[in-house]
């Protein structure tokens, strides 16, 4: 068995593998190639911690596996750990073996971050400048960052519920040379694209905070009970998605749906656009919304390709098990 620690993973790694590994495997799902398994996420009753498991098998990347981790609230507070752990196990699909097990911090937060940013990518208006953050938590840098690289921004503005950490934002913002604002919900409107990514129960994200043609990608919502944008606003956009039957269950559009305001033959699946089989955006005033509930198979993808790159540097721990 391969073991590639936590440690070893950023200069594994890049933004731009993460795209291409998730772009791959959405691609691969609207082809029918690859299939995630039934989610199980559940509360500990303990340290209010949720944890589970996510996988699937990728016939196409010939990628089996899964993720277990899940969240420790307490965790920064307490121990200076993150709050999302989480760790990857990859198994050889023709014999059933264990082939690896994967540091999975730091590939969570870029498979999240280029789920966001291949919907930009293939959704978003061509022209759009200005780019708008709901919260500023610690995926929210690398949220920003790789969704700086798919269009030509020019200024960025944010919301967050603790306007104290809002600086986190404008340092991505300074780094990549562009103006940062503050601004209220109202403010938001002046965004062309939108990424909320809270761990919010209530509707942050109405519709009079949206203007016409905007981009909205949903990342903070992947759990049964959660919400970041109103139901009126997830009505009025052309839906898009990872996988459709968790964003009925566990995903943004799950109240929606539950309203009757949403079916499930609205949504689509993100691959179909890049498979060309879907059209994607079809106007410049058409507000489109990607309901990332991030998916077992984007984990296995992005430590796949993790994997084969420690075995290329020679930095892969092979252990007999």
């Amino acid at each position: 068995m391969l073991i590639v620690p936590e440690r070893e993973i950023a200069d594994l790694m890049t933004r731009s593998a993460a795209f291409d590994a998730v772009e791959k495997v959405f691609a691969a799902m609207a082809a029918g190639e690859a299939v995630n398994f039934p989610v199980v996420r559940e509360a500990l009753g303990h340290e209010d911690a949720l944890y589970g498991f996510k996988g699937g098998f990728d016939r196409a990347g010939m990628s089996l596996g899964l993720k277990a981790g899940g969240y420790w609230p307490r965790n920064m507070e307490r121990r200076g750990l993150i709050n999302h752990q989480s760790t990857v196990f990859l198994f050889d699909p023709d014999t059933g073996q264990v082939r690896a097990m994967v540091g999975g911090n730091l590939l969570t937060a870029l498979r999240t971050a280029a789920a966001s940013s291949v919907s930009i990518r293939h959704l978003a208006r061509a022209d759009a400048k200005v780019i708008g953050m709901i919260g500023a938590g610690h995926q929210a840098a690398f949220q920003l960052r790789a969704a700086l690289e798919q269009r030509d921004f020019e200024k960025v503005i944010g919301w967050n519920l603790h306007p104290e950490m809002l600086p986190g934002l404008e340092k991505v913002a300074t780094e990549a040379g562009l103006p940062f604002e503050a601004v209220a919900l109202e403010g938001l409107r002046a965004a062309d694209v939108l990424i909320t990514i809270t761990s919010s129960f209530d509707a942050i994200l109405l519709e009079e905070h949206v203007g016409p043609g905007t981009h909205i990608a949903c990342m903070g919502t992947d759990t049964r009970g959660k919400q970041e944008v109103a139901t009126a606003l997830v009505a009025r956009a052309s839906l898009f998605t990872d996988e459709v039957a968790q964003a009925v269950s566990i995903g943004e559009c799950q109240h929606a749906v539950a309203e009757g305001r949403v079916r499930e033959s609205d949504i689509t699946q993100i691959g179909a656009v890049i498979n060309a089989t879907h059209p994607g955006r079809v106007s410049d005033d058409e507000v489109t919304l990607f309901d990332g509930t991030g998916v077992g198979l984007q984990d296995l993808a992005v430590a796949s390709a993790v994997v084969d790159l420690a075995l290329a540097r020679g930095t892969a721990i092979e252990v007999e098990f």
